[in-house]
C-alpha cells in the first residue's frame, strides 16, 4: 500500500513530543475509504496512529480507521440511527454575495440564530440570510451568541487576522508549571467536553483503561441519543455555577490525573479554573484544552464546530460541487483533533511521571484544518469499506447499541468499550476501582 500517512504521522509525533517512529505503526489495507480532494484518510491514520503510539507500538487497519472517524454515522440503537444528524438550521445558506454555514443543533444555538435574523421560526431564516452579505450574516449571528461562518477560500481565510492567528499556533501547544511531584499508578480523567472531538479523546482513554467521568451542566443537556459520546465513561450532571457545585468540582479535580475540557479560551477563568489557578490549586494535573479557533487571535473566544471550521478555513470551498460548498466525507477535524488530544494527554502523563509539574496541552479544530490543508492532495481510487468487522454491540437500559470498536491494537492488544452507561446516570464522584493504562 502507499504510505502517504507516514509524513503527517511524523509531524504529529514531533508536535506532541512523542519519541517514536512512524515505523512502529503497522498499517494494513489500502487507502480510498474516505474519498476527498484532501488528504483526509492520511490525516485520520496519522492522528489515530499518534494516539496509539503514545501507548506503545501498534497496528491499525485502514478500514478500521475509516469506520472510526465516521463512528457517529454507524451508531445504531436496536438497528436504527438514534440521532437525525444535523438539525434543519445546521446547513449552508446562500447569501447576497456567497454562502454562510450555521449551526443550530442545540436549542440555545437555534434560538440565537433566530434572534440574530429577527426570525420567529425556521422558515424565515432562508429569506433573511439571502438578503445579507455572507460576512454580515456571520457577524450578526455571532454577536447574538450563535454559531456561523462565511464560506471562504483557503487564501481568503489565511489573509484574514483569524487565519493568521491560527497559522501562528503550533499543532499542539504545551505549557509547564513546576512544583508538583511525579504521579504514577492510576489514570482518572475528568471530561468536560461534548460534540465529538473531546468525547473521541476521552472515550479512547477509557478504552485504554482510564476511569473517565464526564460532567455536564444541568442547563445545557446533551442531545438525546448521543450515545457515541458516552462510550466507556460515566456521566454525571453538576452545576458549577453554585457554590456547592463548584466545591464538588474542585473535589473531583483533587482526584483527577487528567482534565480534558472543550471550553473556549477564558471561559474557565470565570470559575477560577484557568490553567495557572489549576496549577496552584490542583498541582500535578495534565490539562488538555480543546477549542475551535485556538487560544489567541480575534476568534479565540468564538464558538465553533467541525462544520463551521470547514466553512471558514476554505475546506468547504475545496470540496464544493456545482450545487455549492461541500464537506469532507467525515467530521475529520473533530475526530483527528480528538485522537491528537488523547495522544497529548498520554504524553502529558508521561512527562508528568518523569518530571513532575502541571502540564497544559492546547489543540484546536482550526489548527487541525490547517494541518490538513497543508498536506499534498492525493486522490485515491474509491474503495468500498467493510464496516461489519469493526462493529460491536452493548446492552443498555435504552436498548442494544451497535457502534464501532476502538481503532487499532496497541502492544498487540485489541481494544474494547468497557461499558455504555446512560447520560447523567452517575454520581459526580470517582470510582473506587483501580484503573490504569491497558
Amino acid at each position: 500500500m502507499t504510505a502517504e500517512w507516514r509524513r503527517p504521522l511524523a509531524e504529529a509525533l514531533d508536535a506532541l513530543g512523542i519519541d517514536r517512529s512512524p515505523d512502529e505503526l503497522a498499517v494494513t489495507g489500502e487507502l480510498g475509504h474516505l474519498p476527498s480532494r484532501l488528504a483526509v484518510e492520511e490525516i485520520a491514520i496519522a492522528s489515530i496512529g499518534a494516539a496509539l503510539l503514545a501507548a506503545g507500538p501498534a497496528e491499525l487497519a485502514t478500514e478500521h480507521a475509516a469506520a472510526a472517524v465516521r463512528s457517529e454515522a454507524h451508531l445504531r440503537l436496536d438497528g436504527r440511527p438514534p440521532l437525525d444528524g444535523f438539525a434543519p438550521l445546521s446547513r449552508f445558506w446562500r447569501t447576497s454575495d456567497g454562502w454562510v454555514r450555521t449551526h443550530g443543533n442545540y436549542p440555545w444555538h437555534r434560538e440565537a440564530l433566530l434572534r440574530a435574523l429577527g426570525a420567529t421560526d425556521d422558515v424565515e431564516v432562508e429569506p433573511a440570510i439571502a438578503e445579507l452579505p455572507a460576512l454580515e450574516a456571520e457577524s450578526r449571528v455571532v454577536a447574538a451568541g450563535g454559531i456561523a461562518a462565511a464560506v471562504r477560500s483557503p487564501a481568503q481565510w489565511r489573509a484574514e487576522a483569524p487565519g493568521r492567528a491560527v497559522d501562528a499556533q503550533p499543532l499542539v501547544g504545551t505549557r509547564h508549571v513546576d512544583g508538583a511531584a511525579p504521579r504514577r499508578g492510576r489514570l482518572r480523567v475528568l471530561d468536560l467536553t461534548r460534540v465529538i472531538a473531546g468525547p473521541v479523546c476521552t472515550r479512547f482513554l477509557a478504552a485504554l483503561g482510564a476511569d473517565v467521568l464526564r460532567i455536564d451542566p444541568p442547563h445545557r443537556p446533551e442531545r438525546p441519543g448521543s450515545y457515541d459520546t458516552l462510550l466507556g465513561k460515566r456521566s454525571a450532571v453538576l452545576d458549577a455555577r453554585t457554590p456547592e457545585g463548584l466545591a464538588r468540582l474542585h473535589d473531583l479535580l483533587d482526584g483527577a490525573d487528567v482534565l480534558v475540557h472543550g471550553y473556549r479560551p477564558g471561559a474557565l477563568e470565570r470559575f477560577g479554573l484557568g490553567f495557572d489557578a489549576l496549577a496552584e490549586q490542583h498541582p500535578g494535573l495534565v490539562v488538555v484544552s480543546l477549542s475551535a479557533w485556538g487560544n489567541s487571535g480575534p476568534w479565540g473566544e468564538r464558538r465553533g464546530f467541525d462544520s463551521i471550521a470547514q466553512a471558514a478555513t476554505g475546506i468547504a470551498t475545496i470540496e464544493s460541487t456545482s450545487d455549492g460548498p461541500g464537506a469532507l466525507p467525515c467530521q475529520l477535524l473533530d475526530h483527528a483533533t480528538g485522537y491528537l488530544c488523547a495522544a497529548a494527554a498520554l504524553d502529558g502523563l508521561r512527562r508528568q511521571s518523569e518530571r513532575g509539574g502541571t502540564w497544559l496541552r492546547e489543540l484546536s479544530l482550526a489548527r487541525t484544518a490547517h494541518w490538513l490543508l497543508d498536506r499534498p492532495r492525493t486522490e485515491h481510487p474509491p474503495l468500498a469499506a467493510a464496516v461489519d468487522p469493526w462493529l460491536t454491540s452493548l446492552n443498555t437500559p435504552d436498548g442494544r447499541i451497535t457502534t464501532v470498536t476502538p481503532p487499532g491494537r496497541p502492544n498487540e492488544q485489541a481494544l474494547s468499550w468497557p461499558f455504555l452507561h446512560p447520560y447523567g446516570s452517575a454520581a459526580p464522584a470517582w470510582s473506587r476501582e483501580h484503573f490504569g493504562l491497558l
